[in-house]
C-alpha cells in the first residue's frame, strides 16, 4: 500500500482554463453572466483542490468574488488557479480571470478574483485529511499567510451567521 502524500508544492496544484465566450453565455448587453463566471471559477478550482489533495473535493464556500471587469462575446477567458493553502481536510484556492486580447496586442486584462474553500472525502462523503501546501515563491508565500487571515475571517462570520439564526423565529427556520 502506497504512504499518503504528506506535502506537495503549490506549483503541483497549479490549472488552468479556456474559454471561448459564445452568445449563450451573456446577458442582453453581450456581458458574461456572473453565474456562468462563478461556474468556471469553481471548476477550474476544483481541479487545482483534486491535485493537491489526490482526492475528492466538494466546494464547502465561495467568498470574495470580486468582478472587475466584463468579458464580452468572442473574448478569450483565462482562469489560473492554486492551492494557497491547506488545512486539515481543507484547501483555500485562489483563481485569477483575465482576458487575452488574441487578436490584438495579446495583452492581458484581470476581470475577477475569487478565492473558495474545497473539502476533500472519500467515497462514502466522509473528510479526507490533505497533503501541507509548501509555498516556494514570495508571491505564494504571501498568498499562504493571506489564507490563514481569510480563514479567521471565515469562521468569525460562520460564528455570527449561527448566532444570528438563533434568533429568528421558528418558521424561518429550514
Amino acid at each position: 500500500m502506497n504512504d499518503p502524500v504528506v506535502s506537495r508544492t503549490v506549483a503541483e496544484s497549479q490549472a488552468e482554463r479556456s474559454e471561448i465566450i459564445f452568445p449563450n453565455d451573456v446577458n442582453p448587453l453581450g456581458n458574461l453572466f456572473g453565474g456562468r463566471l462563478m461556474q468556471f471559477i469553481d471548476l477550474v478550482g476544483a481541479v487545482a483542490s483534486v491535485r493537491h489533495s489526490g482526492a475528492v473535493t466538494v466546494t464547502a464556500s465561495m467568498d470574495h468574488l470580486d468582478f472587475v471587469s466584463p468579458v464580452k462575446v468572442g473574448e478569450l477567458l483565462i482562469l489560473k488557479a492554486s492551492v494557497n493553502r491547506a488545512f486539515k481536510t481543507s484547501m483555500e484556492v485562489g483563481v485569477k480571470a483575465m482576458v487575452e486580447d488574441v487578436l490584438g496586442t495579446g495583452k492581458m486584462r484581470h476581470v475577477a478574483t475569487a478565492y473558495l474553500t474545497y473539502v476533500a472525502v472519500d467515497k462514502l462523503g466522509k473528510k479526507m485529511d490533505v497533503p501541507v501546501a509548501v509555498p516556494e515563491t514570495e508571491h505564494q508565500k504571501r498568498r499562504f499567510a493571506d489564507a490563514a487571515a481569510r480563514r479567521e475571517m471565515r469562521a468569525g462570520e460562520m460564528l455570527r451567521k449561527k448566532e444570528l439564526r438563533a434568533t429568528l423565529p421558528p418558521e424561518w427556520h429550514v
